[in-house]
Protein backbone atom coordinates (compact mmCIF):
# COMPACT_ATOMS: atom_id res chain seq x y z
CA UNK A 1 0.00 0.00 0.00
CA UNK A 2 1.45 3.17 -0.66
CA UNK A 3 2.27 6.13 1.84
CA UNK A 4 -1.01 7.96 0.71
CA UNK A 5 -3.34 5.72 0.10
CA UNK A 6 -2.62 3.71 4.09
CA UNK A 7 -3.19 7.24 5.44
CA UNK A 8 -6.24 7.49 3.37
CA UNK A 9 -7.74 4.25 4.50
CA UNK A 10 -6.61 5.31 7.79
CA UNK A 11 -8.27 8.50 7.90
CA UNK A 12 -11.63 6.46 6.11
CA UNK A 13 -11.66 4.19 9.21
CA UNK A 14 -12.41 6.42 11.81
CA UNK A 15 -14.59 8.36 9.72
CA UNK A 16 -12.27 11.39 8.54
CA UNK A 17 -13.17 13.51 6.02
CA UNK A 18 -10.28 14.72 3.83
CA UNK A 19 -9.14 16.88 1.11
CA UNK A 20 -6.97 15.22 -1.98
CA UNK A 21 -5.83 17.48 -4.85
CA UNK A 22 -4.64 15.71 -8.07
CA UNK A 23 -2.67 16.91 -10.82
CA UNK A 24 -5.10 15.22 -14.06
CA UNK A 25 -3.81 17.48 -16.64
CA UNK A 26 -0.50 19.62 -17.60
CA UNK A 27 0.80 21.14 -20.76
CA UNK A 28 4.09 23.08 -21.17
CA UNK A 29 6.87 22.71 -18.20
CA UNK A 30 5.32 21.82 -15.10
CA UNK A 31 6.94 20.69 -11.83
CA UNK A 32 4.94 17.67 -11.96
CA UNK A 33 3.02 15.86 -14.32
CA UNK A 34 -0.56 14.28 -14.11
CA UNK A 35 -1.00 12.05 -11.46
CA UNK A 36 1.02 13.90 -8.65
CA UNK A 37 -1.06 14.06 -5.15
CA UNK A 38 -1.62 16.47 -1.89
CA UNK A 39 -3.51 14.78 0.73
CA UNK A 40 -4.71 17.21 3.24
CA UNK A 41 -6.28 16.45 6.47
CA UNK A 42 -9.14 18.38 8.40
CA UNK A 43 -6.73 19.96 10.84
CA UNK A 44 -4.24 21.46 7.67
CA UNK A 45 -1.80 18.70 7.64
CA UNK A 46 -0.23 17.88 4.03
CA UNK A 47 1.29 14.77 2.82
CA UNK A 48 2.27 14.33 -0.86
CA UNK A 49 2.79 17.78 -3.46
CA UNK A 50 1.59 18.74 -6.68
CA UNK A 51 4.60 20.42 -7.25
CA UNK A 52 5.75 23.20 -4.77
CA UNK A 53 6.08 26.85 -4.89
CA UNK A 54 3.36 29.11 -5.81
CA UNK A 55 1.39 26.46 -7.23
CA UNK A 56 0.87 24.39 -4.06
CA UNK A 57 0.10 27.59 -1.95
CA UNK A 58 -3.37 28.04 -4.26
CA UNK A 59 -4.16 24.65 -4.33
CA UNK A 60 -3.47 24.46 -0.48
CA UNK A 61 -5.94 27.64 -0.39
CA UNK A 62 -8.59 26.06 -2.13
CA UNK A 63 -8.09 22.30 -0.41
CA UNK A 64 -8.74 24.23 2.65
CA UNK A 65 -11.74 25.96 1.60
CA UNK A 66 -13.04 22.58 0.09
CA UNK A 67 -12.90 21.19 3.34
CA UNK A 68 -15.68 23.49 4.77
CA UNK A 69 -17.58 23.62 1.46
CA UNK A 70 -17.12 19.78 0.55
CA UNK A 71 -17.60 20.78 -3.19
CA UNK A 72 -15.52 19.02 -5.57
CA UNK A 73 -14.03 20.70 -8.36
CA UNK A 74 -11.73 21.32 -11.14
CA UNK A 75 -8.78 24.07 -10.50
CA UNK A 76 -7.36 25.54 -13.74
CA UNK A 77 -3.86 27.30 -12.78
CA UNK A 78 -1.26 29.10 -15.47
CA UNK A 79 2.19 29.07 -14.18
CA UNK A 80 3.76 30.63 -16.85
CA UNK A 81 5.94 33.58 -15.89
CA UNK A 82 5.23 35.43 -18.93
CA UNK A 83 1.75 35.50 -18.90
CA UNK A 84 0.00 38.30 -17.10
CA UNK A 85 -2.62 36.62 -14.73
CA UNK A 86 0.06 33.74 -14.23
CA UNK A 87 1.36 32.44 -10.69
CA UNK A 88 5.07 33.76 -11.71
CA UNK A 89 6.60 30.35 -11.45
CA UNK A 90 9.89 29.62 -13.42
CA UNK A 91 8.36 26.39 -15.25
CA UNK A 92 6.05 27.92 -17.59
CA UNK A 93 2.82 25.73 -18.23
CA UNK A 94 -0.61 24.95 -17.48
CA UNK A 95 -1.81 23.02 -14.85
CA UNK A 96 -5.43 21.48 -13.88
CA UNK A 97 -5.64 20.10 -10.53
CA UNK A 98 -8.85 18.35 -9.44
CA UNK A 99 -10.09 18.93 -5.80
CA UNK A 100 -11.78 16.44 -4.36
CA UNK A 101 -13.70 15.93 -0.85
CA UNK A 102 -13.45 12.20 -0.03
CA UNK A 103 -15.05 10.77 2.97
CA UNK A 104 -16.74 7.03 3.67
CA UNK A 105 -19.18 7.31 1.18
CA UNK A 106 -16.97 7.43 -1.47
CA UNK A 107 -14.36 5.42 0.21
CA UNK A 108 -13.98 2.42 -2.63
CA UNK A 109 -13.89 4.49 -5.74
CA UNK A 110 -11.37 6.83 -3.99
CA UNK A 111 -9.04 3.95 -2.83
CA UNK A 112 -9.83 1.87 -6.40
CA UNK A 113 -7.94 4.63 -7.79
CA UNK A 114 -4.43 3.96 -6.11
CA UNK A 115 -4.30 0.61 -7.39
CA UNK A 116 -1.57 0.95 -10.30
CA UNK A 117 0.69 4.27 -8.36
CA UNK A 118 4.14 2.87 -8.20
CA UNK A 119 5.95 4.02 -5.12
CA UNK A 120 9.76 4.38 -5.15
CA UNK A 121 11.39 3.91 -1.57
CA UNK A 122 14.95 5.17 -1.91
CA UNK A 123 16.91 4.23 1.04
CA UNK A 124 19.50 6.54 1.51
CA UNK A 125 19.69 10.17 0.72
CA UNK A 126 23.29 11.28 -0.07
CA UNK A 127 24.58 11.91 -3.67
CA UNK A 128 22.50 8.92 -5.46
CA UNK A 129 19.43 9.35 -3.92
CA UNK A 130 19.17 13.17 -4.18
CA UNK A 131 19.81 12.52 -7.32
CA UNK A 132 17.65 9.84 -8.14
CA UNK A 133 14.32 10.99 -6.62
CA UNK A 134 13.32 14.54 -8.92
CA UNK A 135 13.84 11.98 -11.94
CA UNK A 136 11.70 9.16 -10.68
CA UNK A 137 9.28 11.90 -9.36
CA UNK A 138 8.97 13.16 -12.96
CA UNK A 139 8.44 9.94 -14.38
CA UNK A 140 5.45 9.38 -12.30
CA UNK A 141 6.26 7.46 -9.31
CA UNK A 142 5.22 8.19 -5.93
CA UNK A 143 8.98 9.05 -4.07
CA UNK A 144 9.59 8.35 -0.30
CA UNK A 145 13.22 8.84 0.72
CA UNK A 146 14.98 6.82 4.13
CA UNK A 147 17.74 7.32 5.74
CA UNK A 148 19.59 7.60 9.68
CA UNK A 149 20.68 11.07 8.86
CA UNK A 150 18.48 13.87 9.47
CA UNK A 151 21.38 16.03 8.07
CA UNK A 152 20.32 13.91 4.47
CA UNK A 153 16.81 13.03 5.26
CA UNK A 154 14.84 16.34 5.69
CA UNK A 155 12.90 18.76 3.11
CA UNK A 156 15.47 21.21 2.09
CA UNK A 157 16.95 18.41 0.20
CA UNK A 158 13.82 17.06 -0.81
CA UNK A 159 11.35 19.48 -0.96
CA UNK A 160 8.81 17.65 -3.38
CA UNK A 161 8.94 13.89 -2.02
CA UNK A 162 5.85 12.57 -1.21
CA UNK A 163 7.94 11.73 2.03
CA UNK A 164 10.98 12.03 4.15
CA UNK A 165 11.87 9.66 6.58
CA UNK A 166 14.44 9.61 9.34
CA UNK A 167 15.16 6.30 10.95
CA UNK A 168 17.10 6.26 14.00
CA UNK A 169 18.89 2.65 12.54
CA UNK A 170 18.49 0.70 9.47
CA UNK A 171 17.95 -2.51 11.56
CA UNK A 172 14.08 -1.88 11.71
CA UNK A 173 13.90 0.43 9.06
CA UNK A 174 10.10 -1.17 7.82
CA UNK A 175 8.32 -0.42 11.42
CA UNK A 176 6.55 2.06 9.58
CA UNK A 177 6.98 1.61 6.37
CA UNK A 178 4.22 -0.52 4.19
CA UNK A 179 5.26 -1.91 0.71
CA UNK A 180 3.08 -3.56 -1.47
CA UNK A 181 3.06 -4.87 -4.74
CA UNK A 182 3.29 -1.69 -6.52
CA UNK A 183 6.94 -0.31 -4.51
CA UNK A 184 9.58 -0.25 -6.00
CA UNK A 185 12.54 -0.67 -3.78
CA UNK A 186 15.92 0.97 -4.27
CA UNK A 187 18.63 0.43 -1.81
CA UNK A 188 21.82 3.53 -1.88
CA UNK A 189 22.73 3.99 1.41
CA UNK A 190 26.17 5.14 2.26
CA UNK A 191 27.91 1.95 3.25
CA UNK A 192 28.04 -1.75 3.18
CA UNK A 193 26.20 -2.35 6.72
CA UNK A 194 23.52 -0.08 6.03
CA UNK A 195 22.67 -2.07 2.40
CA UNK A 196 22.82 -5.75 4.01
CA UNK A 197 20.18 -4.33 6.48
CA UNK A 198 18.12 -3.15 4.43
CA UNK A 199 18.12 -6.05 1.79
CA UNK A 200 18.06 -8.55 4.31
CA UNK A 201 14.68 -6.79 5.52
CA UNK A 202 13.44 -5.75 2.20
CA UNK A 203 13.49 -9.38 1.13
CA UNK A 204 10.45 -10.13 3.56
CA UNK A 205 8.46 -7.64 1.96
CA UNK A 206 6.42 -7.02 -1.15
CA UNK A 207 7.37 -5.23 -3.86
CA UNK A 208 7.67 -5.15 -7.67
CA UNK A 209 11.13 -3.97 -7.76
CA UNK A 210 14.21 -4.24 -5.42
CA UNK A 211 17.41 -3.20 -6.63
CA UNK A 212 20.16 -2.84 -4.70
CA UNK A 213 23.81 -0.97 -5.44
CA UNK A 214 27.12 -2.15 -5.62
CA UNK A 215 30.62 -3.61 -6.84
CA UNK A 216 30.45 -7.08 -7.49
CA UNK A 217 32.53 -8.21 -4.73
CA UNK A 218 30.43 -6.30 -2.21
CA UNK A 219 27.15 -7.94 -3.91
CA UNK A 220 28.83 -11.02 -3.65
CA UNK A 221 29.61 -10.88 -0.02
CA UNK A 222 26.13 -9.40 1.13
CA UNK A 223 25.27 -12.80 -0.57
CA UNK A 224 27.29 -14.78 0.95
CA UNK A 225 25.69 -13.33 4.28
CA UNK A 226 22.00 -13.33 2.92
CA UNK A 227 22.72 -17.14 2.11
CA UNK A 228 23.63 -17.96 5.68
CA UNK A 229 20.85 -15.93 6.78
CA UNK A 230 18.62 -18.53 5.08
CA UNK A 231 17.74 -16.89 1.89
CA UNK A 232 18.00 -19.07 -0.87
CA UNK A 233 19.87 -18.23 -3.84
CA UNK A 234 16.71 -18.34 -6.45
CA UNK A 235 15.53 -15.49 -4.16
CA UNK A 236 18.53 -13.08 -4.20
CA UNK A 237 18.73 -13.89 -8.14
CA UNK A 238 15.49 -11.47 -8.43
CA UNK A 239 17.37 -8.73 -7.06
CA UNK A 240 18.40 -6.24 -9.44
CA UNK A 241 21.84 -5.37 -8.20
CA UNK A 242 24.32 -3.91 -9.46
CA UNK A 243 21.51 -1.64 -9.79
CA UNK A 244 20.62 0.12 -13.00
CA UNK A 245 20.92 -0.68 -17.02
CA UNK A 246 24.33 -0.87 -17.70
CA UNK A 247 25.47 2.30 -19.45
CA UNK A 248 29.23 2.80 -18.18
CA UNK A 249 27.84 5.46 -15.41
CA UNK A 250 30.24 7.51 -13.12
CA UNK A 251 28.24 10.25 -11.87
CA UNK A 252 25.28 10.32 -9.26
CA UNK A 253 23.23 11.78 -12.16
CA UNK A 254 24.30 9.23 -14.52
CA UNK A 255 23.66 6.42 -11.87
CA UNK A 256 20.10 7.36 -11.15
CA UNK A 257 19.33 7.84 -15.19
CA UNK A 258 20.38 3.99 -15.16
CA UNK A 259 18.15 3.14 -12.19
CA UNK A 260 15.37 5.00 -13.64
CA UNK A 261 15.36 3.12 -16.89
CA UNK A 262 15.81 -0.13 -15.32
CA UNK A 263 12.36 0.59 -13.12
CA UNK A 264 11.21 1.96 -16.28
CA UNK A 265 11.86 -1.47 -18.08
CA UNK A 266 10.07 -3.13 -15.41
CA UNK A 267 7.08 -0.99 -15.24
CA UNK A 268 6.52 -1.87 -18.64
CA UNK A 269 6.50 -5.20 -17.82
CA UNK A 270 9.64 -6.31 -19.16
CA UNK A 271 11.01 -7.84 -16.04
CA UNK A 272 14.16 -10.19 -15.61
CA UNK A 273 11.54 -13.21 -16.27
CA UNK A 274 10.21 -11.33 -19.01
Amino acid sequence: MNHLKQIAKELIDIGEGFVVAEVIETSGSTPRKSGAMLLIKQDGTQYGTVGGGQLEAEVLKASLETLKTKDSKVYHYNIDSSSQDSLDMICGGDVDVKIEYVDKNKAESFLESFEQIKTAYIFGAGHIGKALEPILRYIGFETIVIDDRPEFSNRERFPHASDVITVREFENVYENITTDENSYIIIVTRGHRGDYEVLKQSLDQKYEYLGMIGSKKKIADIFKRLQEDGFPKEELDTIYTPIGIEIFAETPEEISISIAAEMIKVRAGHGKNE
